[in-house]
């Protein structure tokens, strides 16, 4: 089979980020710079398996300028897609960078409605990439007029062609798409507490709240936990992984490098520790880097030893 990984952005964007120093909410504010760049989950993803010079193709919906935009970026940047045209324009999102305090606030729009024969015609483009593809990769919102329950009809979809699974939801699109048992997913702590409507406050705590999922079917929870590192539980071992101490630029896609080093890690055959140890590297190397910049491989793989692994069980 191809080594061939899919992404899915349902609901892309294009990210316009500002930065400001000292952020006065209320008053008026003089930016110091402006980046725009192709946005959502999945592309962000797509992003950080190029530099890491896996074989990647971007789908989902696309429309309007600013879907030309984000197109033109991808292609400027080597990145393979095959995006279904919107009528309606493709959402823009703000992200307001305060350089004082290193903190970002996002804005972001809902999206266009995405009409019935454009989900078919999706869903077909989709199929046909399936067939060549080892992983499939869906991540984040979706727009007006996609059922919250969409990724779990896509997750079906690439199980019943023996492609692996790997999704980074939210919400009621997590809550749905885990009827389908995909093989991974990856809430952060707080999107695993809404899921289960719980507080939690210790390893402990973490770990039997994922095994609620394993039993479920899926076979690895990756818990992401910002500074305080991450936690994958499976059905028989659960593994605490710490950060190597950074001096934080951006949060801007430090999840979605994480999805995309477990993407690359199920691809090379590594186990959930490892997997863990990469995904953990690839968020902070992320994090350290100013804007929307994303790791490299190399990167990566520099500061591997520098994640502390605590095996709790198995």
């Amino acid at each position: 089979m191809s080594k061939l990984v899919i992404t899915v952005t349902l609901n892309p964007a294009l990210d316009k980020t500002v930065t400001v120093e000292g952020l006065e909410v209320g008053g008026l504010n003089r930016v110091d710079d402006i980046r725009i760049d192709a946005g959502g989950k999945g592309i962000n993803v797509a992003k950080v398996l190029k530099g890491f010079n896996e074989n990647v193709t971007a789908v989902g919906f696309m429309g309007g300028h600013n879907g030309k935009l984000i197109l033109e970026g991808l292609e400027r940047e080597g990145i393979n897609h095959s995006f279904t045209e919107t009528a309606t324009e493709t959402r823009m999102n703000l992200k307001v960078v305060d350089s004082t305090v290193q903190v970002t606030t996002e804005i972001n729009e809902r999206g266009g409605v995405v009409s019935p024969q454009e989900r078919t015609l999706f869903q077909k483009t989709l199929e046909n990439h399936l067939d060549k593809a080892s992983i499939l990769v869906l991540g984040g919102s979706v727009p007006p007029g996609i059922e919250h329950a969409e990724y779990a009809l896509l997750i079906k979809a690439a199980k019943s062609k023996g492609v692996k699974t790997i999704l980074d939801a939210d919400g009621d699109a997590l809550r749905y798409g885990l009827l389908a048992c995909p093989e991974v997913i990856k809430p952060n702590i707080h999107e695993l507490e809404q899921l289960l409507g719980v507080t939690l406050e210790s390893d402990g705590e973490i770990i039997e709240a994922a095994r609620k999922l394993t039993a479920q079917g899926i076979e690895w929870v990756i818990v992401s936990m910002g500074g305080e590192g991450s936690l994958a539980v499976s059905k028989d071992e659960a593994v605490r992984a710490r950060p190597f101490r950074i001096k934080p630029e951006s949060t801007v896609g430090a999840g979605d490098s994480m999805v995309a080093a477990i993407a690359s890690s199920l691809l090379h055959g590594r186990g959930m520790e490892e997997t863990l140890r990469w995904a953990t590297a690839a968020g902070s190397v992320t994090a350290s880097k100013p804007g929307t910049q994303v790791c490299r491989s190399e990167e990566v793989e520099e500061r591997l030893n520098d994640v502390g692994i605590t095996r709790i069980e198995g």
